[in-house]
């Protein structure tokens, strides 16, 4: 990628793509496409960018820092039903349609491929930070397995999301962590 670019034609670029990919399907949006609802050259965007995939990477690591950010309140249950629950909001909007066509074109696409783990990578050890200043706190079992854990709280949500395997109600993270909690949290002392 250039270093010398305009950033009113990125973000233009990336909002095309993002409309495009939301409304028509990842599989359906192609650069000429992209270059005509921005307002610029494929040229442009292929000097920039080597595939629609970078494009939507890109402008999903973007979305997702300012979103789903880990929230430090000092409960961590609290703290994990915000950010789940934030999450869940996120794939309900364009971000969620745009994720979904790169996870599935994911299996097939070399460039999806690799920024999918890259940008669930950093969800994850952020999660994983979290949960350890959790852990270190006392609020969860000493021998869990951080790694793990973060499986077993997003687990549901991409299931759900993924697969669309049932309506996921507005309670479901609710649900969820008050069924995982007590396996994940330190026992108490009872005398």
């Amino acid at each position: 990628m250039s270093a010398q670019r305009n950033e009113q034609a990125r973000q233009a670029i990336i909002a095309a793509a993002f409309r495009l990919c939301a409304s028509t399907g990842f599989a359906s949006t192609t650069i000429e496409a992209i270059a005509s609802e921005a307002g610029v050259g494929k040229t442009t965007i292929y000097r920039w960018w080597p595939s629609k995939a970078a494009i939507l990477i890109e402008g999903l690591e973007s979305a997702r820092d300012s979103s789903a950010a880990f929230p430090d309140t000092g409960d961590i249950t609290a703290d994990l039903l915000t950010q789940t629950t934030n999450v869940m909001a996120l794939f309900a909007t364009d971000f969620g349609l745009v994720w979904r066509g790169l996870i599935a074109s994911a299996q097939s696409d070399q460039i999806a491929a690799e920024g999918v783990p890259r940008i669930l990578r950093t969800s994850i050890d952020q999660c994983v930070a979290r949960l350890a200043k959790a852990q270190g706190a006392g609020q969860l079992r000493a021998d869990l397995d951080l790694e793990l854990a973060v499986e077993l709280i997003y687990g549901p949500i991409y299931h759900t999301w993924l697969l669309r395997t049932r309506p996921v109600p507005p309670d479901f993270m609710h649900t969820v962590l008050t069924t995982l909690m007590p396996a994940l949290t330190a026992p108490t002392n009872e005398a």
